[in-house]
């Protein structure tokens, strides 16, 4: 079992920054972030592999930086230059593949979700 909790997201303007960090229980090997905007399906934003491997989105790629303190067992993500569409819930996932992809269906524990609202 592993505790997840998330802290961060709120609401900005398009083109400003945010940053969202998950603190887990216990040192986990894969960890990242999904999230899930209004009518859509959950998608993966950013994985962190404990080798030091990320994994972005298209959609994200050059805007977002994941990263990991790994004596406090958190990672971060840092927005920049965010726009309408990623406004969303975002969660704090640990994953399960080897491989630590961006797939909700590798997912082995979830976070309760931080919002995340950009305004045009």
């Amino acid at each position: 079992q592993v505790q997840l909790v998330e802290s961060g997201g709120g609401s900005v303007q398009a083109g400003g920054s945010l940053r969202l960090s998950c603190a887990a229980s216990r040192g986990i090997r894969c960890m990242g972030w999904f999230r899930r905007a209004p009518g859509k399906e959950r998608e993966g934003v950013a994985t962190f592999h404990t080798d030091g491997t990320t994994r972005y989105a298209d959609s994200v790629k050059g805007r977002f930086t994941i990263s990991k303190d790994r004596a406090k067992n958190t990672i971060s993500l840092e927005m920049n230059a965010l726009k309408s569409e990623d406004t969303a819930m975002y969660y704090c996932a640990v994953g399960t593949s080897r491989d630590c992809r961006l797939r909700s269906d590798e997912i082995g524990f979830w976070g309760q979700g931080t919002q995340v609202t950009v305004s045009s």
